[in-house]
């Protein structure tokens, strides 16, 4: 009885939308724009009736990934109407907290959490990011740039912006894959560590210091930031897609801790994904909850403002913020495009059901980037000498320069 009247729901939210899409039973009865679909949505069970009856962003990506309902058509179109469909704001960031825990950060769990995500399988993640590995916001400087061409030149980009020179100390807090380390290390000569929590990328980064022949100059460690040595300093660190691991609660001791780890007159560059708005607790719709439970387990947002505070308590002189949210769409719809020109090979490295994840996931991160639902904002701060910061050029032209 209560299948029978989620059917009828689903029948009438389909037929009311008006929209290019078609809803497929599993008797095979159809309902919708028939002649003309855009996305079809093959309905395999019962359990899948709710997430169609009344719709949220989350519960259909739910559904999806559990193997409940198929969406068969251009991955854009499925998120465009996915959203319309949905309604009323449903889908869009919500105020107000989301009741994080102070668990969720401790450094037993941050190491489970991110071996969660990036321990899937090195050769998963080469399928379909660029030659270098970057898993981070690309930064186009024309829109028709190649994925590897704009990885390259955000790679440079915060180089410029902390402006590297020849054996200064340079610390990368969330390495990933290596790419900043080593394209600083041979492109601007500094002697740079990275750290990661993930096995994986360790490895992967310690074969490829070898194979470049950096050794002695790159070095890569299994280490949580919170733990890595404060004696002799750094004159530059960076933190690119590290921070939203980092957690609200954390953010006053993780910006200390950068500010021990500086020398005086040093630089920070921190490259994070934040909220839209500042009272903002998370993406509504039910994202949140499932990036949380199928993405990124402990992950957080905050606002850019936030990120300012903190870094100006911990006694850091914030000197340029840029936001570069409509490159982290674009970067991530090259990143779904390329995931599913090799989804049969993705497919037998993780699993059907993994492969689900990161097509959604990604696919639904450009859509809430390019609606404006979350920013990317990179921040660059100072540790001043007697309370000044004597080192960063007076304008930014040198970012610019020669490029």
């Amino acid at each position: 009885m209560l299948d029978q009247l989620l059917v009828h729901q689903v029948r009438r939210r389909v037929e009311a939308s008006g929209l290019p899409f078609v809803v497929e039973f599993w008797n095979g009865e159809q309902v919708g724009a028939i002649d003309d679909a855009a996305v079809r949505v093959r309905l395999h069970q019962a359990a899948s009736l709710k997430a169609m009856a009344d719709p949220s962003l989350g519960a259909l990506a739910r559904a999806y990934v559990e193997g409940h309902l198929d969406l068969i058509g251009n991955v854009r179109d499925i998120l465009a109407l996915g959203d319309r469909l949905c309604n009323a704001g449903s889908c869009a960031p919500k105020s107000g907290s989301e009741g994080w825990k102070w668990w969720r950060h401790t450094r037993s769990k941050d190491r489970k959490n991110i071996q969660y995500h990036y321990d899937v399988s090195n050769d998963f993640y080469g399928l379909w990011l660029d030659k270098r590995r970057v898993y981070s916001c690309a930064y186009f400087k024309t829109p028709d740039m190649s994925l590897d061409a704009a990885q390259e030149a955000k790679l440079d980009h915060i180089c410029r912006k902390l402006d590297l020179k020849p054996d200064e100390q340079f610390l990368d807090i969330g390495c990933g894959w290596g790419g900043l380390i080593l394209h600083a290390a041979e492109r601007y000569g500094v002697r740079a560590v990275g750290i990661t929590l993930s096995d994986d990328q360790h490895a992967y980064v310690s074969e490829q210091i070898a194979t470049r022949g950096l050794a002695g100059r790159v070095e890569v460690r299994r280490m949580d930031y919170r733990d890595v040595p404060e004696h002799g300093g750094y004159d530059k660190i960076a933190s690119v897609g590290m921070f939203e691991h980092v957690g609200r609660a954390n953010l006053a001791a993780y910006f200390d801790k950068i500010h021990a780890l500086l020398k005086p007159g040093g630089l920070v560059l921190n490259h994070g994904i934040t909220t839209a708005t500042p009272d903002a607790g998370g993406l509504g719709g039910g994202i949140a909850e499932f990036i949380e439970d199928y993405v990124f387990p402990g992950g957080e947002l905050v606002h850019a403002s936030e990120v300012l505070r903190a870094a100006a308590v911990s006694g850091l002189e914030c000197l340029d913020a840029e936001n570069l949210r409509p490159h982290y769409g674009k970067t991530l719809w090259h990143w779904v495009t390329r995931l599913e020109q090799h989804a049969e090979s993705a497919q037998r490295l993780i699993g059907e059901q993994k492969y689900r994840i990161w097509r959604i996931y990604m696919a639904g991160s450009a859509h809430a980037f390019d609606r404006g639902w979350m920013e990317l904002w990179q921040v660059l701060a100072g540790k001043g000498v007697a309370g000044s910061q004597t080192n960063y050029p007076f304008n930014r032209d040198y970012i610019y320069a020669n490029t």
